[in-house]
């Protein structure tokens, strides 16, 4: 009897100690919040120049500075995350960030959206790439988020052409572990599943499980993973490969978690907007190349980067629209197109190039 009132004493303590530190939480909060108010009223004051509310440089040192000064028990990316929202929110109180995403809702795409920006941020859906660059284009949203490579399959093509005929600038960049489940509606008989609904790369990433575990089924590539989620509704000789998040979005129940091939597999995403992105002190730049056509034209675009020792992170050829058997590069590095050192590189390379076109300098994906 004595140890349960001790017991009850303490967790009434503790309980009153968590009470105390939540309302202490929610001052500063509301007094954090009302900081970024003056900001923005500072901002509308000066009226030199266009009001930019969202600055990707800045909520990148925030989040850095937040994993820097974390001590536990809490990891890095959770203590990141939760300042990630809190900004959010603030942000939302005087201008909601409208973001397009390729759709439908549900999608990992969707998921890397509120990730960067947090759910305060209005998410829109596009049916495809070139509508999400459309949009940003057209000021109908501040930014984009496309994917742009998975560790498993390689770059999104898609993406990379449409920088080609685009003025958009690439703003940051974010990265999503991927994690693919196997899903069923409330009719589905598990006995008789005859074909299972995906993404082709989602697909193609489950590949080794999908032989295993389900050789003869039919695997039918549709244009996102929530339109497989969603198409499950009323079939009930049929399975999806998808995300938790479209699972929770069309109340399916997953038979199978984790069936990716690769279980480090990732995509990138970048955020494409209008705006010239100042330095964050831990940057990555990335360019399009038209090189003439010569022999030693791939020497000639990278030998520069690799005599001032800066770390190439992706080159990409595609063809070029300006003629047969012309190709471009795509080529993204550390570093910010302002630090000098770059800026000399890039010169060079232009000298060597038929165009050098930077489509930006971004911070490090930092979640």
């Amino acid at each position: 009897m004595g140890r349960a009132m001790s017991t009850d004493s303490k967790l009434l303590t503790l309980r009153d100690r968590i009470d105390a530190i939540d309302s202490e939480i929610g001052k500063l909060i509301s007094e954090r919040a009302e900081c970024a108010q003056t900001v923005a009223e500072v901002k509308k004051a000066d009226g030199s120049q266009e009001v930019l509310f969202y600055r990707p440089e800045r909520e990148a040192q925030v989040l850095r500075k937040a994993m820097e000064r974390n001590q536990g028990p809490l990891d890095d990316e959770e203590m990141a995350r939760l300042f990630r929202e809190i900004m959010s929110a603030c942000l939302a109180l005087e201008n909601p960030i409208k973001v397009a995403f390729l759709g439908p809702e549900g999608t990992f795409t969707e998921q890397a959206a509120i990730k960067h920006f947090g759910h305060s941020a209005v998410t829109v859906p596009m049916s495809a790439i070139d509508e999400v660059f459309r949009e940003v284009e057209a000021g109908a949203v501040n930014y984009g988020v496309v994917p742009v490579e998975n560790s498993t399959e390689g770059v999104v093509n898609h993406t990379l052409d449409n920088f080609m005929g685009s003025g958009l600038q690439i703003c940051g960049e974010v990265e999503l572990r991927i994690h693919h489940h196997l899903m069923i509606s409330n009719v589905t008989k598990v006995d008789s599943i005859s074909r299972i609904y995906s993404h082709s790369q989602s697909l193609a990433q489950c590949r080794k499980w999908l032989d295993g575990h389900y050789p003869g089924v039919e695997r039918i590539a549709v244009n996102s993973n929530a339109e497989a989620a969603k198409r499950l509704q009323g079939e009930w000789n049929a399975a999806a490969i998808a995300g938790e998040m479209a699972a929770d979005m069309y109340d399916l129940e997953v038979l199978a978690e984790k069936i990716e091939d690769q279980p480090d597999n990732s995509t990138r995403f970048l955020i494409i907007g209008t705006q010239d992105v100042p330095s964050s002190n831990e940057d990555k730049t990335s360019v399009v190349v038209s090189m003439r056509n010569e022999p030693g034209a791939l020497h000639n675009l990278l030998e520069p980067f690799h005599r001032h020792n800066i770390d190439l992170t992706r080159v990409e050829t595609r063809p070029s629209r300006t003629g047969t058997w012309n190709y471009v590069f795509f080529v993204d590095f550390s570093g910010h197109k302002d630090d000098q050192k770059i800026g000399e590189v890039l010169e060079e390379v232009g000298s060597r190039a038929a165009d050098l076109r930077v489509l930006g300098s971004y911070p490090k994906a930092v979640l």
